[in-house]
């Protein structure tokens, strides 16, 4: 069984890429260069191109190639995916299209959030784009049974991750510092909203199980980790894990994006609302989905594996500067 992964190389997308070739899959990778962060696994051939780029450069290039599974990890906007249905149309019996749980309705109506739970975030520009690619590979299923399934992941994390909701992306050790040095760490809301954080491992069981299945053809899918916390409680167990206690200031979201409107997005159109996810469709489909590292598990590793090398402990100064001004912010309009 062939698959092509566009991309393939991130934090998500490298776990499924390295259990694709663990269940027997000739697996090759698209990317416009050799990746440090997230190489190429062992096994994988490695396609250089940019799908971003020519269109008929990547024609003449996948010119009579055909694979069961094409994965386009990296796919954003309803260009994008008008360009893959016109690429992949007739050379591809599976076309998995990687959208995200952000997509689910914003504010959510239900506390349970299912696969039928309604598309709508009016606040996340990056999760209407999502929707928009979503419903225009639908239509072409319908209309011309272009083999698409839709898989949404939440929050996932590896060891190179730290996923605290209030941190840098680029240097994910910066929250772990603050809480070493005892500085206040920022939690949004009253830190009682609910949450779900997976494993990329595990969340590269459910993702491969569905490479070419051909009844999830027309379906879409959420696979995520079935522990549920609130953010207090991961905040105070990623400080357990940094060998401290996490110093918690509580931070009205409006306030956070006030001074800091780049976490609009992510706050009020994803992770200030609780997010509980049931999990039923995956499981009854790839029956060998069963998240095992817990959040306990998994942040130890991730600490562990950036207190290995002091590279990887880059610090975030501009970040730091900007949470001690919401904190000061704050402070000021609750002096007591």
């Amino acid at each position: 069984m062939k698959a092509l992964f566009i991309g393939g190389t991130g934090l998500l997308s490298s776990a499924c890429a390295e259990r694709a070739i663990a269940d027997g899959w000739e697996l090759a990778l698209m990317t416009r260069g050799l990746p440090e962060k997230y190489p190429v696994p062992a096994g994988a051939e490695f396609l250089q191109g940019d799908v971003h780029g020519d269109p008929q450069a990547l024609r003449s290039q996948l010119r009579g190639r055909a694979f069961d599974v094409v994965v386009d990890w990296i796919a954003y906007l309803e260009a994008d995916i008008e360009r893959d249905i016109g690429l992949f149309r007739d050379c591809t019996r599976q076309f998995i299209f990687i959208s995200s749980a952000s997509a689910y309705q914003k504010p959510p109506a239900h506390y349970l959030i299912t696969e039928e739970t309604p598309l709508e975030n009016p606040f996340w520009e990056y999760s209407r784009n999502k929707i928009a690619c979503e419903k225009r590979l639908m239509q072409e299923f319908r209309e011309n049974q272009f083999p698409v399934t839709i898989v949404r992941p939440s929050l996932t994390y590896g060891l190179s991750q730290i996923p605290l909701i209030i941190g840098s992306w680029q240097h994910p050790y910066t929250v772990i510092d603050r809480m070493k040095r005892g500085q206040s760490v920022i939690v949004p809301g009253d830190g009682t909203s609910l949450w779900v954080l997976t494993w990329n491992a595990d969340f590269a069981v459910g993702f491969c199980g569905l490479m070419g299945m051909a009844r999830a053809v027309g379906e879409a899918f959420h696979i995520t980790s079935d522990e549920v916390l609130t953010w207090d409680q991961i905040y105070r167990e990623a400080g357990r894990a940094a060998g401290t206690e996490a110093r918690i200031v509580h931070v009205p979201s409006d306030l956070i994006a006030a001074h800091d409107p780049s976490a609009e997005g992510t706050l009020l159109g994803d992770k200030s609302y609780s997010a509980v996810f049931d999990n039923r469709k995956i499981k009854s489909f790839v029956p060998a989905f069963a998240p095992k590292v817990t959040w306990a598990e998994g942040i130890r590793r991730a600490i562990a594996w950036h207190e290995a090398d002091p590279r990887r402990c880059a610090i975030d100064e501009e970040a730091n500067r900007k949470w001690d001004r919401i904190l000061d912010a704050y402070a000021r309009a609750f002096p007591e």
